[in-house]
């Protein structure tokens, strides 16, 4: 199974860069985040077009949405609602082999790092603590799953452009590192990236719009992950980073992220 994670910015804008990931990785599975539609203008036939006949989406207007685009066939789908919001932050599917997998996308968490002033905040961290505790419902029978995503949250200190001018910036600071961290302890969850790179390699997947020249600055972020459980670490054969994808014609500013499983 080669396996892409990526937060496209609004699905039925970027089917173009679509199709070019399409062409150039071949992978297997599509996760998708921010897709920005509602399920009734799904784009299903460009999704089609393109070889993926299996599809799970849960979307809304405008904002957030998940989807899953697959050419292996899945049994079941399940989206689940976090923080009592219907705010289309997650699906999962199960493959016929058995294997689960988790598209999230946990909230950003707006610009001021303080869950008693920022109710976006204060949001992004009870989603993660809701994600501890429902993974950790599974501690008896983990099994073979995938989590994926866009995590919103860079967790080392290579995983940023500065560590230093981060810590008090959302994404990188120590409170959203600390519960993240509880995330992949609730299953023993494995980096797959950082499985094949070293912490010591700085490596990012978003760059932000804001930036005149992206590459010239290189101040981004890894803000997105894939995750499997240790039943899985033996497949795991290869992971990267699609940079060039950020220099892409309308780009999102995000970019792919590939496990080869």
């Amino acid at each position: 199974m080669r396996l892409v994670t990526w937060n496209i910015n609004s699905i039925r804008l970027r089917i173009p860069i679509i199709a070019k990931l399409v062409k150039d990785e071949n992978p297997d599975v599509i996760c998708l985040q921010e897709t920005k539609v509602v399920d009734g203008l799904f784009p299903v036939m460009d999704c089609e077009a393109l070889g993926y006949s299996h599809l799970a989406y849960s979307g809304m207007k405008s904002y957030n949405g998940v989807a899953v685009l697959s050419r292996l066939p899945f049994m079941k789908t399940i989206t689940k609602e976090w923080c009592g919001k219907s705010d289309c932050r997650h699906i999962s599917v199960t493959f016929e082999s058995g294997i689960e997998l988790h598209n999230f996308y946990v909230p950003a968490g707006g610009d001021v790092p303080n869950p008693e002033t920022n109710e976006k905040f204060a949001h992004k961290l009870q989603f993660l603590e809701e994600m501890t505790a429902w993974f950790s419902d599974m501690r008896s029978k983990p099994g073979s799953k995938i989590l994926v995503g866009d995590l919103n949250i860079a967790p080392l200190e290579t995983d940023v452009w500065s560590h230093k001018q981060l810590l008090k910036v959302v994404s990188h600071t120590p409170v959203e590192i600390e519960k993240l961290e509880a995330v992949k302890e609730s299953l023993k969850w494995i980096d797959a990236i950082r499985h094949f790179t070293p912490k010591k390699e700085h490596m990012y997947s978003w760059w932000s719009y804001r930036s005149r020249d992206w590459a010239a600055s290189d101040r981004g972020r890894r803000l997105d992950h894939v995750w499997v459980t240790p039943a899985l670490e033996k497949n795991l054969k290869s992971a990267y980073i699609l940079r060039q994808a950020r220099g892409w014609e309308k780009p999102s500013d995000h970019v792919p992220v590939i496990v080869n499983i």
